[in-house]
């Protein structure tokens, strides 16, 4: 600022008032009200600097180190679990390769439309969702508070997995393997197996009883499982550690999370390839069922799997961009981030049923032989005739095509004593078509089929270290969704957030390390996001295009990009997009209503799962979670409409400046119209026009005061004088 600048003086009823330039030459120092409110004009090209009212430095925002350092975190963040276990699943039970095609056109409406606009506004507004949300509109700042609290909900049974591979990752370092037999059971007179495991298997009895050690029902407690508890803290330590120091610390991290799946999954392709029955898995998987693929329900969960595939409605996105420069091509972020996690589940989706296709030739192989045993019986016994059997077919050695042929053979024949003779059809696509998904599919279906690999217990380290990475990639995004809007707007520590953060997830956590923790877990899943995160996209999407503007939105694209993004943009976002999410919304409320609410839960004695309904008090919990969610947007929506809380601090009334260019300008509380970029050059803002008004130090106070117009202040008050030359001021 000058220090020797003219002083200028006028007399108005008997008071010398000095101009604004030389009261702000002349500024002492030590006011701490000049200090709070000082105008930071930054040249520095290399600084990316926003600075508020009351902040007393200069609020310097982090930033990636690389751009590869940040495609990985948003990668890591979308590519998680439900990849490897969710995709495949849907495919298989949605018409196969049929079911990429209603995949692919709604990840171009819906996915990558909404995945470019959240990645648009955290990289311009450089806030996470709380800022974002609340700098566009602050009615509907509650956004920002929803997105949190559904992070926080999803964060507290998300880890429970992490948690639940850290153990089965633990166990994995014997041969055998924990789960690859039954154990027996001694007693005075004999040793037999264990009962619940003869009536299942052995992958399904170690994830029930050994891991889990899984109680009859919801309500039934049991009390801490401590195995599960020790893998939890040891989760939630990793993530503490990881996230402690944002992205400085969490970004050298990705490195590792984000590519190691690809390595296994590789691995595991290749393997899977070289095993016997893995073609036909492939084959099964892929085959196109056109029929079902016009079926509205097969939609509905295409458009769900794309919803949450890419993590939109969480903040991570939103906070991970923040942190990029402003002239960063984010439009070709989200192209490529999008792909890479389509095609990641599609490789997925291959190394799945590869080895569930070896899986199932072996079960079927072990169907043929026994079979075959009783065929010979029948025939020792006289109940066959030996003239039915081709005389080509040797029992000792039989295929499953030869024994498909005998059985058909003795179907025809024997038609009405056939279902005494006890007989079973082994067609490898039955056993394929048993859907699997989510926990079924990774500890029970993929750890069977592991045990039959050479070298078991090496392909069981990589399995588990990779659902664990995979896990923490998305549980990085998760907290930064929480952490980088609390940070931004109550400006905490981050440090001291993320540990207060984690240890209260830790505790909370606990119900789903209970012997009745699986339930919770599903509870959880079914309840704490679906509905909420649908409403919160919508209502982004309201907030940006209608109370914004799209047009400006469209204008400030191209003042960040350099270039106007494609019209299919304007079109989507205007109006298929918010038709689409409405849509989804509707079918999912209609579904949920149609489905009872209950859990399948596991019985000891049959060793069977059966379903049942929540109790009273689970109902209020599932509500409780859909409505906590989402509270905070009527709940904000109030407190700005009514005026209920006092903004007399002028927080949110700031003016900062960026190499010479207006960012931000003063937010009036009331109103809704506030712009996301102002790219104007300071030869294009118009100057300032005081009228008759002046500002006239005030005596006393260092205090802000509000100013006539409405504005905040200075620390000076308005006084009427006569129109000043705008070269004097």
């Amino acid at each position: 600022m000058p220090k020797n600048s003219k002083v200028v003086k006028r007399e108005l009823d008997d008071e010398v008032i000095e101009s604004v330039k030389d009261l702000l030459s002349n500024e002492d120092s030590s006011d701490d009200a000049f200090k709070k409110s000082e105008l930071m004009v930054d040249d520095q090209e290399e600084k990316d600097v926003d600075v508020e009212e009351g902040s007393d430095v200069e609020d310097e925002r982090p930033a990636w180190n690389s751009k590869l350092q940040y495609i990985l975190a948003q990668v890591g963040f979308s590519v998680g679990l439900g990849n490897v276990w969710r995709f495949p699943y849907l495919c298989q039970k949605n018409g196969g390769g049929a079911y990429l095609v209603p995949y692919l056109i709604l990840l171009l409406i819906i996915g990558i439309p909404l995945f470019f606009l959240e990645l648009a506004v955290g990289q311009r507004i450089r806030r996470g969702s709380i800022g974002v949300w609340n700098y566009i509109s602050p009615k509907l700042g509650g956004i920002g508070f929803a997105s949190c609290v559904v992070c926080f909900f999803v964060a507290l049974y998300y880890n429970v997995i992490i948690g639940w591979s850290l153990f089965y990752f633990s166990q994995s370092f014997q041969h055998p393997l924990p789960w690859d037999q039954c154990p027996l059971v001694k007693n005075a007179s004999h040793t037999f197996v264990e009962p619940e495991c003869e009536k299942s298997s052995a992958t399904t009895y170690y994830w029930y009883r050994e891991a889990l050690n899984i109680s009859s029902s919801l309500s039934e407690s049991g009390g801490l499982n401590w195995k599960m508890t020790i893998c939890l803290l040891a989760a939630w330590v990793i993530v503490c550690l990881a996230m402690i120091k944002g992205i400085q610390s969490s970004g050298k991290i990705m490195y590792f999370s984000s590519l190691f799946p690809y390595v296994v999954l590789l691995c595991f392709l290749i393997r899977g390839l070289l095993l016997n029955g893995s073609v036909d898995g492939i084959r099964h998987m892929f085959t196109p069922k056109l029929e079902i693929m016009l079926e509205p329900k097969v939609w509905r969960e295409a458009a769900t799997q794309v919803f949450f595939a890419l993590g939109l409605g969480f903040g991570g996105v939103i906070a991970f961009s923040s942190y990029n420069k402003r002239d960063n091509n984010c439009h070709f972020d989200a192209v490529l981030v999008s792909f890479i996690n389509f095609f990641t589940s599609v490789l997925a989706t291959l190394v799945v049923f590869a080895v569930l296709g070896f899986k199932a030739n072996i079960i079927n192989e072990k169907c043929v032989t026994q079979n075959s045993e009783k065929i010979l019986k029948l025939l020792k016994m006289g109940n066959l005739s030996q003239d039915m059997i081709p005389h080509h077919i040797n029992f000792s050695s039989i295929t499953a095509e030869d024994y498909n042929l005998v059985y058909d053979i003795i179907q025809k024949v024997k038609e009405e004593q056939f279902d005494s003779l006890g007989l079973k059809s082994c067609q490898i696509e039955d056993e394929l078509d048993k859907a699997v998904q989510g926990t079924g599919l990774a500890f029970i279906a993929f750890t069977e089929a592991m045990t039959h690999f050479p070298a078991s217990p090496f392909w069981s380290v990589m399995f588990f270290l990779m659902l664990v990475n995979l896990g923490l990639g998305s549980m990085f995004g998760t907290i930064e969704g929480i952490i980088t809007p609390i940070v931004d707007t109550f400006k905490v520590r981050k440090e001291i957030l993320t540990v207060i953060c984690c240890l209260l997830a830790f505790f909370i956590g606990l119900i789903f390390v209970q012997r009745s923790g699986n339930y919770f877990v599903m509870m959880f899943d079914d309840y704490s996001a679906t509905l909420p995160l649908l409403i919160v996209v919508i209502l982004e999407n309201i907030a940006v295009i209608r109370i914004y503007g799209i047009d400006k939105f469209v204008e400030d694209l191209k003042d960040m990009l350099g270039f106007s993004p494609s019209q299919y943009y304007y079109y989507m976002w205007k109006y298929v997009s918010p038709f689409v999410l409405l849509c989804l919304l509707v079918a999912s409320i209609v579904q949920m209503g149609l489905s009872p609410p209950g859990y399948n839960a596991w019985i000891e004695d049959t060793a069977t799962e059966e379903f049942h309904s929540y109790p009273t008090w689970g109902m209020i919990v599932c509500i409780s979670l859909m409505v906590l969610a989402i509270l905070p947007v009527p709940i904000v929506f109030m407190v700005r409409r009514c005026n209920l809380i006092d903004d007399s601090s002028g927080s949110l009334a700031s003016v900062s400046y960026k190499r010479g260019r207006i960012i931000k300008e003063p937010v009036n509380l009331e109103g809704d119209n506030t712009s996301l970029i102002h790219g104007k050059s300071p030869s294009e803002v118009p100057s300032p026009n005081f009228g008759k008004n002046i500002y006239r130090k005030q005596t006393g106070s260092p205090t802000l005061d509000t100013a006539p117009n409405g504005r905040y202040g200075i620390g000076y008050l308005m006084a009427d004088m006569p129109d000043m030359p705008e070269s004097d001021l």
